[in-house]
């Protein structure tokens, strides 16, 4: 019996906004300055970070996170960007408005 694999070139799929918005949905009262951060954020930020394994998904992430930060009434985003340090997360790249997701790496 001959069996035959083809390996068709993997190319890794960027992660969806689904994912980012499924980790920090319960992030959103404190970044319209609603309360204070609650666990399931944080542990959605840490969540959110050690599942962006390549730059591809970095920068997906990032996308998705200024996007959903321009949609969103109410963002305080001086909340936002110290979001990531406040649960214990260091990212190379501050979550604004101005932001080029396409240098983060």
């Amino acid at each position: 019996m001959c069996m035959m694999v083809a390996a068709a070139p993997h190319a890794e799929a960027a992660m969806s906004c689904g994912v980012v918005a499924k980790n920090l949905s319960p992030c959103l009262g404190y970044v319209r300055g609603q309360g204070s951060i609650r666990p399931a954020c944080c542990a959605g930020v840490k969540a959110l970070n050690g599942a962006a394994k390549n730059t591809p998904d970095r920068q997906s992430v990032c996308q998705c996170l200024k996007s959903a930060a321009g949609t969103i009434s109410g963002v305080k985003y001086n909340l936002v960007s110290g979001l990531p340090r406040k649960c214990g997360v260091n990212i190379p790249y501050e979550i604004s408005p101005s932001t080029d997701c396409s240098k983060v790496k």
